[in-house]
């Protein structure tokens, strides 16, 4: 039986503060909460579609340049995108390829984008998203929580 609450996060662990998905995913994940499940990827792929099958909610998180800071929720509805011959996809395109090849409802859709400011290869976490990490973590924790209980 699937999980109906998926956090599917992307980023790069090695790329500074692109780092912020997998940790906040690698948080929730230890937390151990019941009806959640966790992956977490380097990037959004056609692949991802189906993963979405049979959840009432999936949260992308991920880490942005033009965030504002600390973090910001969106919801994230059906894009007709195209990039997929890049091997990366948006969140909205992950909706749209799961629309057209998965049957059944898609599921309620929301992206965590946390504010990074230091993508260098090699970099450790800056300082700045260290603090927002924190701030996040309360957020998506929460966001979890409050979604278990409507899901039950």
């Amino acid at each position: 039986m699937v999980a109906p609450i998926l956090v599917l996060a992307v980023g790069n662990p090695s790329r500074g503060d692109d780092a912020l998905g997998p940790m906040l995913a690698e948080r929730i994940e230890r937390a151990r909460l019941a009806g959640v499940e966790v992956l977490i990827d380097f990037q959004l792929q056609i692949e991802h579609a189906l993963d979405l099958e049979g959840r009432s909610l999936v949260i992308f998180v991920d880490a942005g340049t033009g965030t504002p800071p600390p973090f910001h929720w969106l919801d994230v509805q059906p894009v007709e995108d195209y990039t997929h011959t890049s091997h990366s996809l948006s969140p909205g395109a992950v909706l749209s390829t799961c629309q057209r090849c998965v049957p059944g409802p898609l599921p309620q859709a929301r992206l965590l984008c946390v504010r990074g400011d230091s993508f260098e290869l090699g970099a450790s976490l800056s300082g700045s998203a260290t603090q927002y990490l924190e701030l996040a973590w309360a957020s998506l924790y929460a966001a979890c929580v409050a979604a278990m209980v409507q899901a039950a």
